[in-house]
């Protein structure tokens, strides 16, 4: 087998040449022949520079995935870096497309950078629990100063050719063909002595960094890899080199081997997984051009994530005000994104170009896909669909948007049923990644493969369920909601029930959460369901909807957003337990954490026994993109596992007994896996061992 790693000299340049497709992914062959092929090059007479380049798509794009969890053969990254930076003849890195982890340590590691244009780079290992591992950490101080080199790690942030120039990191960008012109680079620095980014001082930047540190610290409690990445930085500030690489090292495999670090690579890979069909399903059709049926909030965020991947969409209902409401709703938001800098006015009128609005249902007829995205009426939505069955044309895709409803007695208002399906965004649509693609009985492959294709190229997270009431995420919601109003009428304090899953990792509490959301909606679910939560109803019932109303579970000072624990709302919750002759007791943020947590795991095992989810992993995708589960738990299946099943289904069986609720005992697959020793992780690769 050929080397992916191949070497020439041409007019006195040494070139290194990384050939290992699709993303030249720093493999233990790659490793060892870029060592080899430098020191080579360094002992030839007739080279005077060497440059260091990749074939394909991108520079080195990071580790080697194959690679995680498993031991690493010498050269490690680490040794390879050295033996660059020490080369007598200097060493020349030119970068395109993307130049990540591992690829940029070694590009750092090079005395000199030339960067394509359109060239991004960064050090993503925080994303993985983990610090960068060879160095880089040391050498990005030492090039570019502590403040950038602190934001740069610790967000795992990519910077472009032009920011990174700015900063230091590259010498010069290329106008012209980039492998030209690192050798004409090369020409003009050989013959000189490399200096070695080691012997450059640290640029401490004092008491920007310190400020900077501490406040990242503050956001990212409780979470192992910023921590280390502040760690590292203070050790690159303060220690020698070699002792400051080192410390790096036994840092890095501490974190590797750590709970924290296996949930975010056990991310990484479920969100993957989740995309993929079982089979080889038929392709579906190109979405070139969408409809959108409803401008209200959902519809306008779902039109804005069209039109930010370039995709023409029409925004239809049934009034000039409605969609001028629901333009202005859009230009609102726009707005906000140039304030904060995260869009350009020339790119904002790009976006709303792509936006053309109607009030007519004909304006659908030539669309490839149509999207629903009224409020929750299934009778309304079942007259809408049957309209657009005879308006559109025969091969587009039909789909809801509905959170919770029956998407199979939707489709049985269409004469081709063939070609529904449901497309669950996630409010607000425009921010939140998730798309619950959901698969009615006679959604065709065809028409799935198409609709989670669609998804994932207008960026988003797309996780096929199976068709249940509130599909994976809200039908999980809706047990850990009766756990909180429990919780409630047992003693607990609205700030105490959100402060527990805000210190588990949550963003915020289910309670502020609903108070945000409004909480006549969900009171409307549970009519609809005929579903009692005493103390959530008679908060609405008292007339407190959340933050629309100034008052929900807590308070809202006018103007502001900030919930505040409110005297009223408490006597209310106190009055509802006596009403049901309950004692009120106090109780640890730990239990108050299982109590809300290990009832999702439950219900989530039914899920998988029922065919809705088809891995466990998709159902931690769900929780983590469209819930702000804390993805350095790696959602509330692979969190089991970590806890150990066992102890959740001796902790559920314990809470049915104590609350006669037998919902809470712990479902068969659940039992199951606990009895067997076993994980979630495991029946997934069960499945997968079965499906090949």
């Amino acid at each position: 087998m050929s080397s992916p790693v191949t070497t020439e000299i041409r007019d006195g340049i040494g070139i290194v040449r990384v050939d290992n497709p699709p993303v030249n992914a720093l493999s233990n062959s790659v490793r060892g022949g870029i060592a080899a092929a430098i020191d080579t090059l360094v002992g030839d007479a007739e080279v005077e520079a060497i440059v260091l380049l990749c074939a394909g798509r991108t520079f080195i794009a990071g580790a080697d995935i194959t690679e995680f969890g498993k031991p690493r053969q010498p050269p490690s990254l680490a040794e390879v870096c050295a033996g660059i930076e020490a080369s007598a003849k200097p060493v020349v890195a030119a970068l395109h497309g993307t130049a990540l982890g591992g690829g940029f340590e070694i590009a750092l590691a090079c005395h000199h950078r030339i960067a394509d244009p359109d060239a991004r780079m960064g050090l993503p290992e925080v994303k993985l629990g983990l610090i960068p591992g060879a160095g880089g950490t040391n050498r990005l101080a030492r090039i570019a100063g502590a403040g950038a080199t602190l934001e740069l790690v610790s967000s795992g942030a990519q910077v472009s050719a032009e920011k990174a120039k700015t900063l230091g990191l590259v010498d010069r960008i290329a106008n012209a063909a980039l492998e030209a012109e690192a050798l004409v680079f090369a020409g003009e620095v050989a013959g000189e002595p490399p200096r070695p980014t080691r012997e450059r001082p640290p640029v401490a930047d004092g008491e920007v960094f310190e400020a900077a540190a501490e406040s990242l610290l503050r956001k990212t409690r409780g979470q192992e890899a910023p921590a280390a990445c502040v760690a590292s930085l203070r050790r690159a500030l303060t220690l020698p080199f070699d002792a400051a690489i080192a410390a790096d090292r036994e840092a890095f495999a501490a974190l590797s081997a750590g709970s924290q670090s296996r949930a975010l690579r056990h991310a990484f890979f479920a969100e993957r997984e989740a995309a993929k069909l079982d089979g080889a399903p038929a392709a579906g059709t190109a979405v070139q051009t969408v409809a959108i049926i409803g401008a209200g909030t959902m519809g306008g965020g779902i039109a804005m994530s069209f039109a930010a991947a370039g995709i023409p969409v029409t925004l239809i209902d049934t009034s000039e005000e409605a969609v001028d409401r629901g333009l202005a709703r859009v230009r609102a938001n726009y707005a906000g994104s140039v304030q904060r800098g995260s869009l350009n006015d020339t790119e904002v009128e790009r976006r709303i170009s792509l936006i053309t609005t109607a009030t007519k249902r004909a304006a659908a007829a030539d669309a490839d896909l149509v999207i629903e995205a009224v409020f929750e009426d299934k009778a309304l939505k079942r007259e809408i669909f049957a309209d657009l069955d005879v308006r559109c044309r025969p091969d587009a895709i039909l789909a809801t948007n509905t959170s919770a409803l029956d998407v199979d007695a939707i489709a049985r208002a269409l004469s081709r049923p063939e070609r529904f399906v449901g497309l669950h965004f996630f409010s607000p649509a425009n921010v939140m990644k998730l798309v619950e693609v959901v698969e009615a009985g006679a959604t065709s492959p065809a028409t799935l493969a198409a609709a989670v294709a669609v998804a994932k190229r207008i960026g988003k997270v797309p996780v096929v369920s199976g068709n249940c009431d509130g599909f994976i995420g809200n039908r999980m919601v809706a047990k850990r909601g009766a756990q909180v109003d429990r919780l409630l009428q047992q003693g607990a304090l609205p700030q105490e029930v959100d402060g527990a899953l805000k210190a588990f990792g949550f963003p915020m509490g289910p309670l502020a959460i609903n108070d945000m959301s409004g909480l006549d909606i969900g009171y409307s679910i549970r009519k609809r369901r005929g579903t009692v939560f005493p103390v959530a109803d008679a908060v609405v019932e008292s007339g407190r909807l959340g933050q629309k109303t100034g008052h929900g579970y807590y308070r809202y000072e006018e103007g502001s957003r900030t919930p505040l624990p409110d005297p009223d709302v408490e006597s209310l919750i106190a009055d509802v337990s006596a009403r049901l002759g309950v004692t009120r007791r106090s109780f640890s943020e730990t239990e108050m954490i299982e109590r809300m947590i290990f009832p999702l795991i439950n219900e989530g095992a039914r899920i998988l026994q029922e065919g809705i989810a088809r891995r466990a992993s998709d159902i931690d995708v769900v929780w983590i993109n469209g819930y702000g589960f804390p993805r350095w738990r790696g959602g509330p299946m692979f969190h089991a596992g970590e806890v150990g099943l066992a102890y959740v289904a001796a902790q559920l069986t314990l809470f049915a007994e104590e609350s006669g609720d037998p919902s809470l005992r712990p479902a068969p697959l659940l039992a199951e896996l606990a009895e067997a020793g076993a994980t979630f992780n495991d029946w997934d690769r069960e499945r997968r061992l079965k499906a090949s």
